[in-house]
């Protein structure tokens, strides 16, 4: 026992440096989002002031019609769409950066108050007498990342979803072109009717992402299977799965773990493979067992040089590495250029950990 190698002030140090670095992407984050919000509110008045001025030519037009050429009045038109729509694009961009900004100052904040806590009071999670304290601050982590997801998700649904119904003065402006020009007027009802539909289904879209509905009502299995049906439909890459154990009722927080695992794994499978989807096959298989979680992804793309992978991974596995560690579990990455990835995903569900 006096010869075992203190893993805690190890594993502590190695939470502290991720926080940092967290930390340090967060703010990197912020000044960007800043950055942007600043053009896109300056272009924001830009076209606010050209929507006035298309306006006021509208109103001459309609109080004089006969001053202004057919032509003349067809361009007329064609700018008020052109300037509304742009609006209304710029507008929801800064809205929804204003969104992004809120949920990383707010996630700052909480690095800062875990930073302040362990760094600040000497106080490390291995030092704090709670045998379990750098798991129920993963816990705390996960559960505050979700909760800001679910209250993104809730906007998005509320807000760019309702804010297609924009398009409706669109297609007033377009129909009052149907005395001048009918043809011209069915064309672009038919290419606003397709935009709507497209972007409902976008919007949709990324509220699964930022937050799967479907986990709390259905539960992980059901979200899971949904998901990887949608990365199918989508991609048309042939996607397999392989689930068992799902009957065993695990911690919220464990739920949204597995999946966002597999989201991470799948997603970047299909980011480094999109260009033969044809070909490709992505095998997922999960186990769910009284003591422990194992995933399983492995696929036949392109593969990659692990030894790269230290220097050039991303903050998202990155992130899912930290986590396994921190749950006492490990993940196996094999891979080699034109020879597929296999993953292997372990981690103890902590309840029998802790009673073992």
């Amino acid at each position: 026992m006096d010869n075992q190698p203190n893993t805690d002030a190890n594993s502590s140090d190695n939470f502290i440096d991720f926080l940092k670095e967290e930390l340090q992407q967060t703010n990197a984050s912020i000044k960007e989002i800043n950055t942007t919000i600043d053009q896109s509110q300056t272009e924001l008045n830009r076209l606010t002031q050209k929507k006035a001025n298309v306006t006021a030519q509208l109103q001459q037009v309609q109080t004089n019609p006969d001053n202004a050429s057919r032509q003349s009045i067809r361009d007329i038109f064609t700018n008020a769409m052109d300037a509304q729509q742009r609006l209304l694009v710029v507008r929801a961009q800064v809205d929804r950066l204003q969104e992004q900004l809120a949920g990383l100052q707010k996630y700052k904040k909480l690095l800062d108050t875990i930073l302040d806590h362990f760094v600040g009071s000497n106080q490390l999670p291995s030092q704090a007498g709670q045998p379990q304290n750098s798991l129920a601050t993963l816990e705390m982590l996960v559960n505050t990342q979700e909760a800001e997801r679910q209250r993104l998700s809730r906007q998005m649904h509320d807000g760019p979803a309702q804010a297609l119904s924009n398009f409706i003065v669109q297609t007033e402006i377009t129909s009052r072109m149907f005395d001048m020009d009918p043809t011209k007027a069915k064309e672009e009802l038919e290419k606003l009717k397709t935009s709507s539909m497209n972007t409902f289904q976008k919007v949709r879209s990324y509220i699964d992402d930022l937050r799967p509905m479907m986990i709390d009502d259905l539960g992980l299995i059901p979200t899971l299977k949904r998901y990887l049906m949608n990365i199918k439909e989508q991609t048309g890459i042939e996607v397999g799965s392989n689930i068992s154990g799902g009957e065993q009722k695990l911690d919220p927080f464990l739920d949204i773990f597995i999946f966002r695992s597999v989201q991470e794994l799948v997603g970047n499978s299909v980011k480094h493979n999109l260009e033969n989807a044809s070909k490709m096959k992505i095998d997922v298989s999960l186990s769910i067992d009284p003591a422990n979680i194992k995933l399983a992804i492995k696929d036949n793309g392109k593969g990659f040089d692990t030894g790269s992978l230290k220097d050039s991974g991303g903050l998202g596995l990155k992130l899912l590495q930290e986590r396994v560690t921190m749950l006492g579990g490990f993940l196996n990455i094999n891979s080699s250029p034109e020879k597929g990835t296999d993953v292997n995903l372990q981690v103890p569900i902590p309840d029998q950990a802790a009673n073992s």
